[in-house]
């Protein structure tokens, strides 16, 4: 539920806004209401909303100082309503980066287009968040240079596997090739690995090359199946299987968020 605030001076306008759609069907909640700037940044700082609409030109602070103002206490998004003879000056919104603008009187369907809007794009910010905060955890947890920091000392055998895998996962890597060049059973490596990890050897070996992978279709330099053989993988729907996996996302969906975001 996306919570609102309405900021505009004229009590019929504002009232009529609130009454004029349906907010919960919009999945919308009106938390407040002020009809000057001032009382508007109060309300953003009690109530932290999604989304304030607000009027330009009102009594003891605009919107345009308002919606500065309160980003740096909370970061909302923002609808602007004007007139023609302002529409001018609400240009000099584009710098905050207001999402729309609609005219008074307030067209029905408009408003309810931009909310939709707004929504989804809310929506794709938050699924983007969580994809960040995911990627820092994945990193945390199964990276191998981090973890060799963390099992020096502890076991020399599960470091070797750890310096291979940060070295060569762009290579065919198996815990089978690696304990055969040790001389030491596949199965009693794969028991070592995991006590000092906590993690299987494929789960570290796939994490890292997911890992890779995020940062080199950041870099828009590469087409999908090229960052799939880069990172090791042989075969292009493995990849897309594993990425998915891994991030929620497929490696196409992954883009189209990430470009979206900047």
């Amino acid at each position: 539920m996306l919570k609102i605030i309405i900021v505009e001076d004229e009590w019929i306008i504002r009232k009529g806004l609130i009454s004029t759609i349906d907010w919960l069907e919009m999945g919308c909640s009106i938390v407040g209401e002020a009809s000057d700037g001032q009382e508007g940044l109060e309300l953003i700082e009690e109530y932290l909303p999604d989304v304030v609409i607000t009027d330009i030109r009102m009594p003891v602070m605009d919107g345009i100082e308002m919606i500065r103002k309160g980003k740096k206490i909370h970061d909302f998004e923002s609808i602007l309503l004007t007139s023609y003879e302002e529409f001018e000056y609400a240009k000099q919104a584009i710098k905050l980066q207001v999402f729309d603008y609609l005219l008074k009187p307030v067209d029905e369907e408009n408003l309810k287009s931009a909310l939709t809007r707004l929504r989804q794009k809310i929506e794709e910010k938050g699924q983007i968040q969580d994809i960040k905060q995911l990627a820092k955890e994945q990193e945390r947890l199964y990276n191998p240079v981090i973890l060799l920091e963390q099992a020096k000392g502890t076991q020399p055998q599960v470091e070797k596997v750890l310096e291979m895998i940060a070295q060569e996962y762009t290579g065919h890597l198996s815990i089978e090739l690696i304990a055969d060049e040790m001389g030491i059973s596949s199965s009693y490596l794969s028991r070592k690995f995991k006590q000092v990890t906590g993690h299987t050897f494929g789960e570290i070996l796939n994490g890292y090359r997911i890992q890779k992978a995020t940062e080199l279709l950041l870099s828009h330099e590469y087409k999908i199946y090229e960052v799939a053989e880069k990172v090791g993988f042989s075969e292009y729907k493995s990849f897309c299987t594993v990425f998915k996996k891994w991030v929620g996302l497929s490696p196409k969906e992954f883009m189209n968020q990430k470009y979206k975001s900047t």
